[in-house]
């Protein structure tokens, strides 16, 4: 029981695309615990704060930290559950979590509060030990793994432009240092002192308390901006290309492990299935709208991800779930819609247009066989009983 146990606070707790009532309140339940806890410990610093306000703000990050205290205990007791291993020996799996990031950012929020029971910790301290919860908001939102992923993914990429960028720093302190330590020898007063100058130019910020008064100095100041410029860009453009590949590589990722949930391409390869997710594009469709009509051009098949839809066939409307899918008859026969197709609800679908219809048929034409015969199977099912789903 003890296990069962686990496994059910482990579906609820964990990182994963499991869906639940239960998951769903114990998330926004912890989310509301972070942004209120941050809120607080920022609105707990303003000066002109009453002090029956102060007093009712730390009543509740008190109550917010026992969250997270009981969100930090269920968490090494779950730890198992996700060993990779399938073994799910405790001790190992517990000191990974322990170590792991998420894990260190859940003991910092909470240890200061704890400790502030035994020892004479400051109240700042205390309070302020609430912001790093922020970063917990990282389990509930795909944001900042994303951030995470792409610096890690172009950290030789930003490490590269980060060197050249200390290099060039470091060259234009010292040429200002010589144009400018005469005129100005209390203001350019070192080659150190006149890297703060170099930094605030570089970036464009110019705060306007070093700034050079001779005229090759002014010159090598207006050319050191442009070098600024030029040189923000580029750690700039690392991460755009980085966070478009990442983007790229997880919709893949999501599609294909769509295509390979579809019965009509379970039993296929990976390889042949990524093939197939390339060609695929998603589409969401509201609830009671057409997807396809009756005597329009035939330009897609597609295949239902979640939700129903109901073909106005004759005698009797058919309805199609998920995994099943429509419009292949049209693209087969190459004429116009034979059906009308309304959405039931809000549907998830994957759209394939013609070309890459006729595409895929080529390449297998196992596939084509087997939609064929779904296609025939329905046809002839209008003129005498409802068709059955495919």
């Amino acid at each position: 029981m003890r296990e069962t146990w686990r496994s059910h606070v482990y579906d609820v707790l964990a990182e994963h695309e499991l869906r639940s009532r239960a998951r769903t309140i114990v998330s926004a339940t912890l989310v509301a615990s972070i942004v209120i806890g941050v809120a607080l410990a920022a609105l707990i610093t303003l000066p002109d704060l009453a002090e029956p306000q102060r007093y009712v703000f730390i009543a509740i990050m008190r109550i917010v930290t026992g969250v997270f205290t009981a969100e930090y205990i269920c968490r090494i007791w779950i730890a198992p559950e996700s060993d990779p291993t399938g073994d799910r020996k405790p001790a190992p799996a517990r000191w990974r979590y322990l170590g792991s990031f998420l894990g260190i950012v859940d003991l910092v929020v909470i240890v200061p509060v704890w400790l502030s029971v035994a020892l004479p910790l400051g109240a700042d301290l205390i309070n302020l030990s609430m912001l790093p919860a922020l970063l917990k908001i990282a389990r509930h939102t795909t944001s900042l793994p994303l951030v995470a992923a792409v610096f890690r993914n172009e950290g030789r990429s930003l490490l590269a432009g980060l060197m050249v960028m200390l290099v060039l720093l470091v060259l234009v302190s010292g040429i200002m240092y010589l144009l400018e330590r005469s005129a100005q020898p209390q203001v350019f007063s070192s080659i150190p002192a006149t890297m703060w100058w170099a930094i605030v130019t570089m970036s464009t910020v110019g705060y306007g308390d070093m700034t050079p008064v001779t005229p090759f100095g002014k010159v090598f100041g207006g050319f050191t901006m442009l070098l600024g410029i030029a040189m923000f860009a580029v750690p700039a453009g690392i991460l755009a290309t980085g966070f478009a590949t990442e983007l790229r590589k997880r919709d893949f990722v999501v599609t294909w492990h769509t295509v390979a949930k579809v019965p009509l391409f379970a039993s296929l390869d990976a390889t042949r299935i990524a093939g197939i997710a390339r060609l695929l594009k998603t589409q969401v469709v509201p609830a009671h709208q057409v997807v396809v009509r009756r005597g329009e051009p035939a330009d897609a098949m597609f295949f239902i991800m979640s939700g129903e839809v109901e073909v106005d066939v004759l005698p009797t409307p058919v309805r199609l779930g998920k995994g099943q899918y429509f419009g292949e008859i049209a693209l087969i026969r190459e004429t116009t819609r034979t059906a009308t197709v309304t959405t039931l609800g809000e549907c998830q679908l994957l759209t394939l247009d013609v070309t890459d219809f006729r595409q895929l048929t080529a390449q297998h034409p196992d596939l084509r066989d087997a939609i064929q015969r779904v296609a025939e199977s329905r046809v002839g099912s209008q003129n005498s009983e409802p068709p059955k789903p495919s």
